[in-house]
């Protein structure tokens, strides 16, 4: 009779608990039964006993239009294509908050992408407990455009807009407070889906994990024909088609 009522509760994801007092011949005299069904094991909450909020949370309006001192006029510029090839150099770690956006390779970013990332973020973000800050600058850069129907000729054309540009790396905004990753991941997702380039999520655990992947791949690497050795070797014939800054960044950012 026991054995069947043990089978039983055992499908069903209880356990069955023998309570004294015992009879004479050894069986007990009641039985206790403890579900076991609802019971999980979860991680102990994190503690943000050493986070520090700035005097603003939210994210700041940037201008559209970059201020000049007196009577000075904006210079239209050349394209520069340098400023978004390449990895960044600075800013490629997270300094106050513990999640961000970061940048997987180059582009510019206008005004109207600054917008949609500080409202995107801003209307989402508990204020109370998180806080958010820029790590890009205002847009400085101008951009050139002729009006349609205009012939060729004529000078460079008028500044139509300014862009801010990002290279591979940077980082682009930083989210921290009392927070963990599962509550800012789906905000900071919808932003990056919509930058003009690659970009991904990243936390501070994340971004060392990255760090030292590449430096064991490049510690383990068994193969002698790496893409800097047939650069320099010139292995069948590579410099016909390899450009200048194929060899500077050795294949990469591109």
């Amino acid at each position: 009779m026991f054995s069947s009522i043990r089978t039983v509760l055992h499908s069903a994801k209880c356990t069955v608990k023998a309570a004294s007092p015992f009879f004479n011949d050894g069986r007990s005299a009641y039985w206790r039964v403890v579900s076991t069904a609802n019971l999980q094991h979860f991680d102990p909450p994190e503690e943000f006993d050493d986070v520090t909020f700035p005097e603003r949370r939210k994210l700041k309006l940037m201008l559209k239009v970059p201020l000049f001192i007196g009577n000075e006029r904006p210079r239209r510029q050349f394209k520069r294509i340098i400023d978004i090839r390449g990895p960044e150099e600075v800013h490629t770690k997270l300094t106050h908050g513990k999640y961000g956006i970061v940048a997987q390779g180059g582009g510019y970013l206008r005004h109207g992408h600054i917008e949609m990332i500080r409202l995107g973020i801003n209307k989402r973000m508990d204020e109370k407990r998180m806080f958010a800050l820029w790590r890009i600058d205002p847009v400085w850069k101008p951009v050139t455009k002729k009006g349609t129907g205009h012939r060729m000729g004529g000078g460079k054309g008028n500044i139509d807009y300014y862009v801010s540009p990002i290279r591979h790396g940077r980082v682009i905004v930083e989210v921290g407070g009392k927070c963990e990753f599962s509550e800012v991941e789906y905000m900071l997702k919808t932003v990056a889906h919509q930058l003009p380039f690659e970009a991904k999520v990243v936390s501070k655990e994340s971004l060392e994990e990255d760090i030292k992947c590449e430096e064991d791949i490049k510690k383990n690497n068994i193969n002698p024909f790496t893409f800097e050795y047939i650069a320099e070797n010139n292995i069948l014939g590579c410099h016909k088609w390899l450009g200048r800054y194929d060899r500077i960044f050795k294949g990469k950012y591109r």
